[in-house]
Formats: C-alpha cells, structure tokens, sequence
C-alpha cells in the first residue's frame, strides 16, 4: 500500500492519471473512496490524488485528539505532495476537507493553485449554531466510543442533508453507508473531539481570508441547510472566489450530481490554469441606481 507520512503518522493514498495534479480531500463520513466518480472522470487528463485523512485506515490512527487539529489537516494535504514531489496543485474537498483545503490555502497559499470548497460551513459561524454543532460533536464521539458505529452510520446517513443522495442514488447510497461502516470508530470520534469540536470559527478568519488570494469557488446544495449562509458569507469574503449553488442537492453534492460537480470544477480550474479567474471589482453596498446616481452628483 502506498504512504504518505506526516508528523511520523502515515496517510494512505491513491494516485492515478497524467497531467496537472489534482488533489481531492475528503468529509467526515467519507474516505479516498467517496472520490470515485471524480477520479474516474478527471484522470483523464489530470494526475489525481485521493487519501485518506487521520483517523481513516488504512492511514494511522493516531490515539491523542490532539494529533488532530486543524492545522495538522491541513498540513497533512501539503506532507502528500510533498511524498509525491508535487510543488503545487489544484485542490478539491468536502465538508471537513473542505476546511482543511480552506486552511492549506491559507498556510501554504503558494502551493495552491486553486480551491475547490464544497458543502464547508458546518459548526463555522459564531452563535448558538456553533455551541450546538460543538455539543453534539462531542456527544456522538461519545457515542461511537461506546457502540461504534452500530446504527450511528443509520442516523448518520438519513440525516435531512444526505438524505437526497439515497432518493436520488440509492445504488450510490448503500455504497456510501457500506464505507462509512468500514471506518474505524476511534479515528472518527478523534476526528469529532481533536477536528470538528476544535476548529476555529470561520469569522474569527475573516482578516487572513479576506487577504487570501488563491482563486477559490465556494460550492453548496440549496438542500444542505448548515452550510448555506457560511458559503455565502465565504463568496463575499474571500477576493477571487465564486459561487455555485446547486438546485435541490444536500450535503454529499459529489455523489449526488456527480456530473455537473464534474463540470464545476473543470470549468472552474480551466479558468485558472488560462488565467481567466481573475479578482472582480468590489461589490458595492449600494443599489445600482444609487451607483449611478452617485457618478451623476
């Protein structure tokens, strides 16, 4: 099997294609498997990278929630490449890998080409939301930690954000609860407690992403309700970003419309490779009457 190593933990990958890399970073529920539809599609003319995060064998599991942090994440996408001799790429992730594309963005901006931020926002925002995100972080983590995923990956996988992927693909469904029942429970209530419970809010980032320049698109499922406002807060953050939402679509947007996803990001890394995806002028506050209005006084 081929390893990757990070701070002495190894992270398991698969490579496959030619051409400008492709780094792909998977959610919580997921693994490198949760990529398929788009390893198939883009390792046609690209060089794709999928692995799996800490906590996911076959990568290690390291047994301190501390070995988990964000940065660490985020670090982890740089220590592939860096395996792979691979100075600097596009990168795509979901969710919780998502936030670690985000951050490897922001601690190693020369490195990325691009990023590719789908269904990110969980748990982001200040408030109440956050506390409650954080309090039933903890709580399943508890739970894993007592019964493993025995009908946790039930509940999971019918939650209001992932059930659109069973209506949709029931076939793609099975396949994605008969992976998340393959994880290791440890590694995935480390990931809770060290990862989602720990992470810093995204509007405690907002100067460093305001001052981010790697061409960004923000991706969200009009159905995946956590993730909506965080999304398009993003877009208006962050200075070379754009914004998809995808029409009746929940959390898991690349296993439910895996062709338009496909066609998303292709789109949007052409763009950046034919230095097309350029920052746009500030949007102004105002309406476009009072735009003019304003030039006419």
């Amino acid at each position: 099997m081929p390893f990757a190593e990070a701070d002495g933990t190894r992270l398991y990958f698969e490579e496959t294609g030619e051409g400008e890399p492709l780094l792909f970073v998977h959610e919580f529920a997921g693994d490198h498997r949760s990529w398929e539809p788009q390893l198939q599609f883009f390792s046609r003319r690209f060089r794709c990278v999928a692995y799996n995060a800490r906590g996911y064998p076959p990568s290690d599991v390291p047994r301190d929630a501390n070995d988990y942090d964000q940065a660490r994440q985020a670090d982890d996408i740089a220590a592939v490449m860096d395996h792979l001799a691979i100075g600097s790429a596009h990168v795509v992730g979901l969710s919780m890998g998502a936030f670690a594309t985000l951050h490897f963005g922001l601690r190693h901006p020369a490195r990325a080409r691009s990023l590719f931020l789908a269904s990110i926002g969980s748990g982001a925002p200040k408030g109440a939301a956050r506390d409650v995100f954080i309090k039933e972080a903890h709580a399943a983590a508890d739970i894993l930690d007592t019964r493993g995923w025995d009908g946790m990956s039930d509940a999971l996988s019918h939650g209001p954000t992932r059930i659109q992927l069973k209506e949709k693909s029931p076939r793609a469904w099975n396949l994605f609860k008969a992976h998340l029942e393959e994880h290791s429970a440890e590694g995935s209530a480390l990931t809770l407690r060290g990862y989602q419970a720990a992470r810093p809010s995204l509007n405690d980032l907002e100067d460093a992403l305001r001052a981010l320049e790697v061409p960004a698109m923000v991706a969200v499922g009009d159905e995946d309700a956590p993730c909506i406002d965080a999304s398009v807060w993003l877009k208006r953050v962050l200075p070379s970003s754009g914004l998809w939402i995808a029409p009746r679509t929940g959390h898991c947007m690349n296993l439910e419309e895996p062709a338009d996803f496909n066609a998303r990001v292709l789109d949007f890394i052409t763009a950046v490779d034919q230095g097309r995806w350029r920052p746009l002028p500030g949007v102004s506050a105002s309406s476009s009457f009072g735009d003019v209005l304003g030039e006419e006084s």
